[in-house]
């Protein structure tokens, strides 16, 4: 079984996590560090994936200014979305080649973490046929589905890097800023609203590790944010050190 260290890194700025996460690949390309999963929450942020519309961003430049909202075109799939405090993210940083190079594969196992640890909390969350991540009905059988999670990955020589984000507690009024994911008759959701109660990011974080581990066959453990910048900074240092 492969080791996977889960690092929580708490409030870190989108732009901050994004070179994290390609330090992250580098060393996980060159086998200097382990497979990783970083589990962080942003400040307002939306981001569009490389097949993103900007006609989906319905909001100007002084709006989000305004708003204290950044944005971020990135190299994920997926179109727009919105990130913020409440929220979920997840960049695992794996090696595809020890455990399945299969990109669709890897991203069901993503909703299916996400499937399961909404199911033990009683919710039912499912897949909807060509729209990737997870969704749920907030009323009856009948009810208009909602999108609880998000998933836009990027794969370069098998190493994944972004990941999903999944609402727990937030605010679903940044959504109205743009056409999530690009489906305009669809609207998101979170687990407080749908549990009517409080919800907190340490109630769910343990279980999306704990699903995304089994479904990959991973020894996940836990380890400080220190302890990753220490360990890029020695491989660095390695890399870089003369011959």
């Amino acid at each position: 079984m492969r080791k996977c260290v889960v690092r929580e890194l708490g409030r870190m700025e989108y732009g901050a996590a994004l070179d994290l996460q390609r330090q992250l690949v580098e060393a996980r390309k060159a086998g200097g560090v382990p497979d990783q999963l970083l589990l962080v929450e942003h400040p307002h942020v939306i981001t569009l994936g490389r097949n993103g519309h900007m006609d989906n961003l319905l909001a100007g430049e002084r709006v989000l200014a305004r708003a204290g909202i950044a944005f971020y075109p990135t190299d994920r799939g997926g179109d727009i979305t919105y990130h913020g405090p409440g929220q979920i993210v997840g960049y695992p940083i794996l090696d595809l080649n020890g455990i399945r190079r299969d990109v669709v594969w890897y991203v069901r196992q993503l909703e299916q973490c996400m499937i399961q640890a909404t199911s033990s909390f009683g919710i039912e969350a499912f897949r909807v046929p060509g729209c990737t991540g997870v969704w749920v009905r907030s009323g009856d059988h009948f009810s208009p589905k909602e999108k609880l999670a998000s998933i836009g990955v990027h794969i370069s020589r098998w190493v994944t890097s972004h990941g999903f984000a999944y609402n727990v507690a937030t605010d679903l009024r940044y959504f109205d800023l743009i056409v999530p994911c690009g489906i305009a008759d669809r609207k998101a959701t979170s687990l407080e609203k749908l549990l009517s109660r409080a919800v907190t990011l340490e109630e769910v974080k343990p279980r999306l590790t704990h699903h995304l581990a089994v479904l990959l066959s991973l020894d996940s453990r836990a380890t400080s944010r220190e302890e990753l910048l220490t360990l890029l900074a020695h491989f660095e240092n390695t890399v870089t050190a003369p011959s």
